[in-house]
């Protein structure tokens, strides 16, 4: 990737990535997690925040319901990819989702349903809601020859770790942070620098006393 993007001569090649959920889409399918005997659903947002700390409990996840697109509805970030289609084509516009590859059928059923056209080995699905994992995918990107990116999730710690990795690259690139309500998403990005900052996780919530303290 580094030679790659070193190379002053190479021909630009661009490339636009957006998440599924909560970017092309709200749906209602969840992660069932088992932990300790203890089961849970998470939200695929609380999928991507929590995955590495439930992984070191030995969390059990249940990608049943995750395959499919639950009560699916057209999400913030939906006329955007349509206008990168219709200016540039299909082939170079990517959907990288923390869901199993299982569920890259149903994404595709959802995006035709209501206009997006993409191939379906251009939607990947992770199994892995860490940021690394996406910023990893991004960097395979880089060194199949993509030089110009364009890359839209709804977790800010995605979109940080997808530019820190662009920047060490030194390749064109712009990130853009997805949100289909304005106040969820300062809460929860607030939360996110907080962590970045101080270490206290993102998705603890605290009593008034202990807050103080």
């Amino acid at each position: 990737a580094l030679r790659n993007a070193r190379n002053l001569n190479a021909p630009k090649k661009g490339i636009s990535i957006f998440d599924f959920d909560d970017t092309l889409a709200t749906s209602k399918s969840k992660v069932i997690v088992t932990v300790g005997g203890s089961k849970g659903m998470l939200t695929p947002s609380e999928f991507a925040k929590q995955h590495s700390s439930l992984e070191q409990k030995n969390a059990e996840f249940d990608f049943s319901e995750f395959n499919k697109v639950v009560d699916g509805k057209p999400g913030p970030l939906v006329a955007k990819i349509k206008k990168a289609i219709d200016k540039f084509g299909n082939k170079d516009v990517f959907v990288l989702t923390a869901r199993p590859q299982a569920s890259a059928t149903s994404i595709k059923a959802f995006l035709d349903g209501i206009g997006v056209n993409i191939p379906l080995e251009n939607i990947t699905g992770l199994e892995d809601g860490t940021p690394q994992a996406k910023a990893n995918w991004v960097t395979g990107k880089a060194a199949e020859g993509y030089n110009d990116f364009y890359f839209t999730d709804d977790v800010y710690k995605n979109v940080k770790a997808v530019q820190d990795a662009l920047e060490v690259l030194d390749v064109k690139s712009k990130t853009r942070l997805a949100y289909s309500d304005r106040v969820k998403k300062l809460d929860r990005d607030f939360n996110d620098i907080i962590e970045a900052k101080t270490g206290i996780a993102a998705e603890k919530e605290y009593g008034r006393a202990k807050a103080q303290v």
